[in-house]
């Protein structure tokens, strides 16, 4: 498949109802938090991690995941050596010559690029760090997120959970679960086409991202996550592959405010929000700069 030509911005929104959208490990699992402002946050690798679940789900050729949970990655690029023809620098006893493999030719690197990307969907799509074991060097994706953000701030909730199972007669435990009550969140994401042309990264990958964005929530349910659903996606579409408008300009047309300007008591101060339907997201559509379009996919 050839690479995709257009470049692609794109604003996503999803939220999260009595659950943890993204647990710190570094602290204790509580939800991630703008220690300033009390936003909420979601890494552009836990969406990314998602993406991949989806896609791995899917099946077929080429969309093989290079980034697996408690997978060596050393012996796929040792694949790709080996179907290539080319030395994986193994040592007998195990392990790899390093040394060795660091001194592999540029052409031998991008013949190991090629089909590691061939095989791959994230590594087309995201790229990846193939210098280690056999090398075979770094891989730039055309497709990258920011983080997600919460439009408002959040609380985290810590609620008290017990266990009434026994285990070898000892009697059931207390335990704790982080939550957040509501956030709607949102990130923005960027397609490259010129890094496309280098990973191969084509029409029918960008559709399979879109897909995945749209539905991988749906296939990643967990008591510790509670309720996530994918709310909007917004895709500018430029017509040329540099691109037609700056990012950041076709981000701010789309807006996302509070239904109401008032509380239900009449007061000025809103309530928090409990709901997908307490938010208003408008995108502005007007005078669009010349050769961008707008793809409203959720």
């Amino acid at each position: 498949m050839a690479p995709i030509q257009n470049r692609y911005d794109f604003v996503y929104l999803f939220d999260v109802t009595d659950g943890n959208p993204n647990g710190d490990p570094d602290a204790g699992n509580l939800p991630r938090l703008d220690p300033e402002t009390s936003q909420g946050l979601v890494t552009d690798v836990c969406l990314k991690r998602k993406v991949r679940n989806f896609v791995q789900m899917t099946g077929g050729a080429g969309r093989e995941i290079f980034v697996q949970e408690r997978r060596p990655l050393n012996p796929l690029i040792a694949e790709a050596c080996d179907e290539n023809e080319l030395p994986s620098y193994k040592r007998d006893k195990g392990g790899w010559d390093t040394n060795s493999a660091k001194k592999r030719s540029q052409e031998e690197v991008g013949t190991l690029q090629a089909w590691l990307c061939r095989k791959y969907f994230d590594i087309r799509a995201f790229g990846g760090v193939l210098s280690t074991g056999p090398n075979a060097g770094q891989v730039r994706g055309p497709v990258q997120f920011t983080f997600g953000r919460s439009v408002e701030p959040v609380m985290p909730m810590e609620v008290s959970i017990t266990r009434v199972a026994d285990v070898d007669k000892e009697e059931g435990e207390m335990g704790r679960k982080h939550i957040v009550p509501y956030g709607l969140y949102r990130s923005h994401g960027y397609v490259s086409a010129c890094l496309a042309g280098k990973t191969g990264f084509s029409d029918d990958d960008v559709e399979l991202l879109w897909t995945a964005l749209e539905q991988m929530f749906e296939h990643d349910r967990a008591a510790a996550r509670g309720e996530m659903t994918a709310r909007r996606l917004v895709v500018f579409r430029h017509e040329s592959s540099l691109g037609n408008a700056p990012a950041h300009k076709l981000f701010g047309r789309v807006a996302v405010q509070r239904a109401s300007s008032s509380g239900s008591d009449g007061s000025s101060t809103l309530p928090p929000a409990r709901a997908w339907s307490d938010y208003d997201v408008s995108v502005d559509s007007d005078d669009l700069p010349e050769g961008v379009g707008i793809l409203d996919l959720v």
